[in-house]
């Protein structure tokens, strides 16, 4: 199995703050599996995350964006235009997320997008605080990789705070494994050179 990552600082763009906040890196992890993979094993059922009182969603009907910017906020994203996510999502090459049956409303959520070939990025991995802990994310990761995997789509990366590599790593991915590293363009890197 061959896997690639690369480290770098987030777009500008896309991490517009309000507020000035410490200095943070994103880390883009990467997995990429032969075709003849077998499939992608899940740690729970869906019947099981529905005896639990949650139901996983895999298209964007019924997801009330504006329940779904909440829970980006909860979790320190910055609050964006709804208008924008439907933009996204209607981009989206694959989405999932797990309603909770007794508010209706998302608790969990992640979505990839890519060429729909070779290449996945997978985005906006959320899970509401008051629901971290009970595998909700893990669910959806799962079945986000055994979904583009389905495709035949084995290159799948994706963008991390270092804090939840941990997270990420008995998923199979790898941050920067054989020193591989990428690059993100930047304008702010473009602009201090100009000074």
């Amino acid at each position: 199995m061959l896997l690639r990552g690369i480290i770098s600082k987030p777009l500008p763009s896309l991490r517009l703050q309000l507020k000035p906040k410490p200095e943070t890196r994103n880390v883009v992890v990467s997995s990429q599996t032969p075709t003849n993979a077998k499939p992608y094993p899940l740690s729970i059922s869906d019947e099981a995350l529905e005896s639990r009182g949650f139901v996983l969603r895999r298209s964007a009907d019924g997801l009330n964006l504006d329940d779904l910017n909440g829970v980006f906020v909860a979790v320190g994203f910055p609050k964006r235009d709804p208008e924008k996510i439907r933009v996204a999502l209607e981009n989206t090459e694959s989405l999932l997320w797990v309603e909770y049956l007794r508010t209706r409303r998302p608790v969990a959520f992640a979505r990839a997008t890519g060429d729909g070939v070779f290449n996945a990025i997978i985005w906006d991995v959320v899970v509401d605080p008051s629901f971290q802990g009970v595998g909700l994310g893990k669910a959806v990761m799962e079945r986000m990789i055994s979904e583009l995997l389905e495709k035949g789509i084995v290159n799948i990366a994706l963008y991390s705070e270092p804090r939840v590599l941990g997270f990420y790593r008995p998923l199979g991915f790898v941050a920067d494994p054989d020193g591989i590293r990428g690059m993100v363009y930047s304008r702010k890197n473009k602009k201090n050179k100009n000074r």
